[in-house]
């Protein structure tokens, strides 16, 4: 059974990144929105450790370019389309809310 797990808020303000990569299995993906994109900082702690943990990433576009950050080759940028039949391919979707 996979997961898609989504985080929007900032992994400099709590520990909800690190919490959720300790749960991630090996089927889940990630998908960073919102000022969860922060954590693809290069040079961040959440960078390496999204960078180390080797998981599918994915970023949301329009909030990544908002942020004005890069996205790196190991993870995937994706609009608001993508994102929806992203979720329809897991069997759950979990907001870290």
């Amino acid at each position: 059974m996979s997961t898609l797990h989504v985080l929007s808020h900032s992994p400099f303000g709590d520990d909800r990144l690190s919490s959720c990569l300790r749960l991630l299995g090996s089927t889940d993906a990630l998908l960073l929105s919102g000022d969860a994109v922060y954590a693809l900082q290069p040079g961040s702690a959440p960078f390496f450790a999204l960078h180390d943990k080797k998981i599918r990433l994915f970023v949301l576009l329009e909030d990544i370019q908002a942020r004005a950050i890069e996205v790196p080759d190991w993870a995937e940028a994706i609009d608001y389309p993508a994102f929806v039949e992203l979720s329809l391919h897991h069997d759950k979707v979990n907001s870290w809310l």
